[in-house]
């Protein structure tokens, strides 16, 4: 007889799925013998599969393109607080749904609002305890892709790259920071192919080589292998922030319009900057929020000798605010 089915929907990016870890593992032990598929983006299947919790990956670029052929036991919303996502799932007719509440849809659970200003990986570790599975949100880690990393080996990783410009630190000071970098490790410049052409720019004027432009060159797990080898990474809140924490790198995280209390790195060798007293809050705007420019260089370049040195403290520095998250329906 085939395994039931536990469907578990994040069609959602990096970042996202690997904040939802925690839950995944928590489902795995709770569902032993169920067949768990994760409905995500296709190309994040090879970190699915470190985490040891997903059997099948359901490439799933949104919830309105969720299909699935099969019977469905348990539907699992990990995407948001719907009511897109939970109807997605209900198209599937599974016997159990489990997720954020939804009374008009007949999803019972935790109101949203109770829980949007949990830290991600927190908020989704208090869903499922309210349906009666235990999850520790600190169950994060991931062990190293056998993948073959790309680049020198334990590099200074620079990301100056995010979705949106209210999250990009200026290009000229990625470029400074990374020049004065140097010492601690070969610096490599990552992003995804549209930000080939911003990551020339910052090696361009930081005076490292072009082979070490990694920017639009890299598979999924190939990033993930350079990141759980690098030395430092240093990045805006983006998805490679999220693979250092996986991973336990040395890391500096700059946040602008979302504050650290959302989405922020773990304790360990990490450290986020941000300047709440200054920020505007929009995440879609398309220049730098006021909290992400006033972050200068020597500030970042201190902090990322700190967690180089050091180890890193785990705390979060220059934070004194609660910050607007987003939520995804």
């Amino acid at each position: 007889m085939a395994a039931p089915v536990l469907l578990a929907l994040r069609a959602l990016n990096l970042g996202d799925l690997l904040t939802v870890v925690p839950a995944l593992r928590a489902l795995r032990r709770h569902h032993p013998d169920h067949r768990i598929v994760l409905a995500t983006a296709g190309g994040l299947e090879p970190l699915a599969a470190l985490t040891g919790a997903v059997d099948e990956v359901l490439p799933t670029p949104s919830p309105d393109a969720l299909a699935f052929a099969g019977a469905v036991d348990v539907a699992v919303n990990l995407h948001g607080a719907g009511p897109q996502s939970h109807r997605a799932l209900d198209a599937l007719r599974p016997r159990r749904r489990i997720g954020l509440g939804r009374p008009e849809l007949g999803w019972s659970g935790p109101p949203a609002e109770e829980l949007d200003r949990l830290h991600e990986r927190v908020r989704w570790s208090a869903m499922l305890a309210h349906h009666g599975i235990a999850s520790d949100p600190d169950d994060l880690r991931l062990p190293p892709p056998a993948t073959l990393a790309p680049g020198p080996p334990h590099p200074v990783v620079v990301h100056p790259g995010a979705a949106f410009g209210a999250k990009c630190w200026p290009a000229e000071r990625f470029a400074a920071l990374a020049r004065r970098l140097a010492p601690l490790g070969p610096v490599v410049v990552t992003g995804g192919p549209p930000e080939r052409s911003l990551a020339e720019r910052v090696a361009g004027q930081a005076g490292v080589p072009g082979d070490r432009v990694l920017a639009g060159r890299t598979s999924i797990a190939e990033l993930a292998a350079l990141v759980a080898g690098a030395a430092l990474v240093v990045s805006g809140d983006t998805g490679i922030a999220h693979l250092a924490a996986a991973f336990g790198r040395p890391s500096v995280v700059l946040f602008g319009p979302v504050g650290p209390e959302r989405w922020g790195p773990p304790a360990g060798p990490h450290r986020a900057l941000t300047h709440p007293e200054v920020r505007r809050g929009d995440p879609f705007a398309d220049d730098p929020d006021p909290a992400l420019l006033a972050i200068d260089v020597d500030e970042v370049e201190a902090v990322c000798l700190d967690v180089t040195r050091l180890g890193g403290t785990g705390h979060v520095g220059c934070v004194t605010g609660a910050a607007r998250g987003t939520t995804a329906s």
